[in-house]
């Protein structure tokens, strides 16, 4: 498949995504952080990224207020068109400033490197793959951190947002687990 012909599938299929996101966004389905919050016990203390969410996606912020209680906790801040994603330190209570795309940021920058990442998604399917925005920002990020050391991905997502197939480029990064509000699959 062409590179042209790719993105006219990834853009049909981020267009399904997003209108199936919104629906279940906007049924308000309650505790929906608390299958997450079950499996970040598991991880105690160990350096993550969340991410503060935007439009309709899925609010991970109850699960990251209570692993905070317990070790760092960052949230991504972009540095740029093309480059990885850098990680502040994250307070729930802590002050904030508008950072790119409309996500908010601490508002002073006390980068982390984390070793687990809770990662924003438009849809994923049963295999472990993810299809984001488009920016390849995680992708290149969890590129770099896995050269580095084992760093485990986990997609958090409303089930609504799973696809039975998605369109794949090489430099796509696979999750280690995706988080619903109802299931976990680990892979």
């Amino acid at each position: 498949m062409t590179g042209a012909a790719l993105a006219e599938v990834k853009a049909a299929a981020r267009k399904a995504a997003f209108a199936r996101r919104k629906a279940a966004h906007e049924a308000r389905i309650p505790g929906a952080a608390g299958r997450l919050s079950e499996v970040l016990a598991g991880y105690r203390g160990v350096p993550l990224s969340g991410y503060m969410p935007i439009r309709t996606e899925i609010d991970p912020l109850p699960a990251m207020a209570e692993a905070a209680a317990h070790g760092p906790v960052g949230v991504p801040v972009i540095q740029g068109a093309g480059l990885p994603l850098r990680f502040s330190r994250w307070d729930p209570e802590g002050p904030l400033r508008a950072g790119p795309f409309g996500a908010m940021v601490p508002e002073r920058d006390d980068f982390l490197e984390p070793e687990l990442l809770i990662v924003p998604l438009v849809a994923f399917d049963a295999r472990g793959n993810r299809l984001g925005y488009g920016g390849g920002f995680y992708d290149r990020t969890l590129e770099l951190l896995r050269r580095r050391r084992p760093t485990l991905a986990i997609g958090f997502a409303f089930d609504a947002q799973e696809a039975a197939e998605l369109p794949l480029e090489p430099t796509d990064q696979p999750l280690d687990m995706i988080v619903t509000e109802s299931r976990v699959l680990g892979f």
